[in-house]
């Protein structure tokens, strides 16, 4: 039978464990999506002594129908359009102007309150391991390796704690690579797979950044000192 996680610490240690193969590798570095995979992401960046940074996108919907994406941008300048669907539907350019202007606003103000004045990381030529707390239907996910292949990553690794079937077996044609720790034939919501999934908050996202740059600022706290949980395998 199947378990769920104690809450996204918790679900990350779980995901570290099916990742072990990127442990202390140099060209790889782990982004978490803002805001709920961040948390998650922490812990497999602590476990794996890797870097962690946040990958922040922002589906651009079509007016009047926002629950349809028309493409996305995100963190590092990164814009990816559907020409074929803005044609389609007709959509004028100062249209889609206007929205990428709107999202873009939303997408900085969310870098300046997370990173401060961080830079985001180059990941080109890099293995990319691009975390979620879980995926639903994916459609965040999958408008952030849209984004992220703008950035000419080497690979991406998509890795979540939960998600269902059919979305996962859709991440691993999409992605280079696809780790799902669980794989529940019924769903149900992802926060369903969590005994705590309360909200992650801005101040909660700033504060993992803040702590992980530290640790990878020389004659900062090292990584592999830093308490961490045994890597072991979850029960399935």
């Amino acid at each position: 039978m199947l378990r769920g996680f104690e809450d996204r610490r918790d679900a990350g240690r779980q995901l570290a464990a099916e990742l072990r193969q990127y442990a202390g590798r140099p060209d790889v570095i782990v982004l978490g999506l803002a805001r709920g995979g961040v948390p998650v992401a922490n812990e497999v960046a602590r476990a794996l002594d890797l870097p962690l940074d946040i990958f922040i996108v922002r589906k651009l919907g079509v007016p009047g129908h926002e629950e349809l994406a028309m493409g996305a941008i995100a963190s590092g300048e990164v814009q990816v359009l559907d020409d074929r669907l803005i044609r389609t539907l007709h959509i004028p350019p100062s249209a889609v102007t206007n929205v990428i202007t709107q999202e873009r606003r939303e997408l900085e103000r969310r870098e300046t309150a997370y990173r401060g004045g961080r830079l985001a990381p180059d990941v080109a030529g890099r293995t990319v391991i691009l975390v979620d707390d879980g995926l639903a239907t994916g459609a965040s996910m999958f408008a952030a390796i849209s984004a992220l292949r703008k950035a000419n990553p080497a690979k991406i690794v998509v890795a979540v704690p939960v998600a269902a079937p059919e979305v996962c077996s859709a991440m691993r044609r999409v992605g280079d690579e696809c780790v799902c720790v669980l794989t529940p034939a019924q769903l149900y919501g992802v926060g369903a797979w969590y005994t705590d999934f309360s909200q992650t908050t801005d101040s909660e996202v700033r504060t993992i950044l803040e702590a992980a740059a530290r640790r990878r600022t020389p004659g900062g706290p090292s990584p592999s000192a830093a308490k961490r949980e045994p890597l072991t395998s979850p029960q399935r």
